[in-house]
């Protein structure tokens, strides 16, 4: 299992098979590992993460494809247009953390009798 941190998401991001389920669960800055690896792909964007997290998220513009175990956090940032050089949030802009989980398999074929004894109950629910 990889950790990364992004400022983006996008399907082509996953290698989707016949059925995938995708879980997205907004976390705190808290919860962001400090051992993720960034795929950042916007240099003032990797700062300010920094900032907020307090450890390096370094400017890194890579094309990713997930696994089915890994975990992709999404720094993902609403307001206007960053300025140039910003090192912080403009006034009035936000950044939330996104945490972006997948199973490949979907149900696997389970025919779907009896869906409280799941075991995929604890991870749709966001533990």
């Amino acid at each position: 299992m990889k950790k990364y941190i992004s400022n983006a998401f996008s399907f082509n991001m996953m290698a989707i098979d016949d059925f995938s389920l995708i879980r997205v669960k907004k976390v705190s800055p808290s919860d962001i590992p400090h051992d993720v690896e960034s795929v950042i792909g916007h240099q003032d964007t990797a700062t300010i993460v920094s900032n907020i997290l307090g450890f390096e998220t370094r400017f890194n513009r890579v094309n990713l494809v997930l696994n089915g175990d890994d975990i992709l956090y999404v720094a993902q940032y609403k307001g206007p247009r960053l300025p140039e050089g910003a090192t912080q949030l403009p006034e009035g802009a936000t950044l939330d953390f996104i945490e972006v989980t997948m199973k490949p398999n979907g149900c696997a074929g389970c025919p779907g009798i009896d869906c409280n004894m799941c075991t995929m109950l604890d991870w749709t629910h966001g533990n």
